[in-house]
């Protein structure tokens, strides 16, 4: 459900606190200072995907500034900006870029910076923990505070994706809004680690270090039944055939591996279950299983045991034993 926050009924005079509360409640905590005398109406929708909040911002001209002081807060967060009017000036690592409409950028919370708008504008803001964008510091850093065109290239799709995201975000179900958002992410990673050169041919890393990428998405994706390597290869852009040579690396093929990981999450859960009462199909299925005879045979030839044996050697301490 959208939450929306206005300062439109207060009084001019009023709304510059209201503001500041509003965008530090919204994102993080923020030093917001307005431009006007008397301060324009300003109006912020929200909607959660997960991990993900989407954000659409409408205001008069003002500042924007991550100090030092709240930088200690320790906040780690990212917040990707699609810039849809007016033009913002932004300020981080030690570069200013011009943000236009149709432009895009990233700000990180753990380091100063700064946004002035010089006019009314409006931009949808998406923003997320840290740690759910899977690149490396260096890259982020060098790419914080960076005008990102969303008119070609694969900047342009990106730009379109998040779009067409922000407009559903509040019209998709719980579980379905995840997986976009999810999506979104990996599709902003690709073209940081694009821009960085990661995927340079003759970089010797470029297979392991995709290997790694495409396994963190599987694991992000491990409930899905309709996780497959069709779906897998097109998130990530490649073949299908190449993602098979991918995992021949780990000597393994990629249904093999989904099935590993998934096994030992169940593995895991099976004892925390027990103790919750809960069953051994109620598992099977939070990992991906759809047959509960399926998993069971798979299970017992991993393990030795089928799953209620594990349950029960769990609850009379012998489970360590099949470790």
């Amino acid at each position: 459900m959208s939450v929306v926050l206005s300062t439109a009924s207060l009084p001019a005079a009023e709304r510059g606190e209201r503001w500041h509360h509003a965008v530090s409640r919204t994102f993080i905590p923020l030093d917001v200072r307005l431009l006007e005398d008397a301060p324009s109406p300003g109006r912020i929708v929200t909607d959660k995907l997960g991990s993900l909040q989407v954000a659409q911002v409408q205001a008069g001209p003002q500042v924007v500034t991550r100090s030092r002081r709240l930088v200690r807060d320790g906040k780690q967060f990212l917040i990707l900006t699609l810039q849809q009017r007016g033009t913002a000036l932004k300020e981080q690592d030690g570069r200013q870029a011009l943000i236009e409409p149709g432009d895009f950028s990233l700000s990180d919370s753990s380091r100063l910076f700064r946004k002035r708008v010089q006019s009314r504008f409006c931009f949808t803001s998406f923003h997320f923990p840290r740690e759910d964008l899977r690149v490396r510091d260096e890259d982020l850093r060098a790419l914080t505070a960076t005008a990102f065109s969303g008119r070609d290239g694969g900047a342009a799709l990106v730009a379109t994706y998040f779009a067409r995201l922000a407009r559903e975000a509040g019209s998709l179900d719980a579980l379905v809004g995840r997986q976009f958002a999810a999506t979104a992410l990996d599709l902003l990673a690709l073209l940081i680690n694009d821009r960085r050169g990661r995927f340079a041919p003759q970089a010797p890393e470029t297979a392991a270090a995709t290997l790694v990428r495409v396994k963190d998405h599987i694991l992000r994706h491990l409930s899905d039944p309709e996780l497959s390597p069709p779906g897998i290869a097109a998130a990530h852009f490649m073949s299908v055939r190449y993602l098979h040579k991918l995992f021949q690396l780990e000597g393994a093929t990629v249904g093999e591996w989904i099935r590993t990981q998934r096994l030992e999450r169940c593995r895991q859960d099976l004892l925390r279950a027990a103790a919750l009462g809960q069953g051994v199909a109620t598992v099977a299925r939070r990992w991906g299983f759809v047959s509960p005879s399926h998993f069971s045979r798979a299970f017992r030839a991993a393990y030795g045991v089928t799953p209620r044996e594990w349950q029960t050697q769990g609850l009379t301490g012998a489970g360590h034993k099949h470790r």
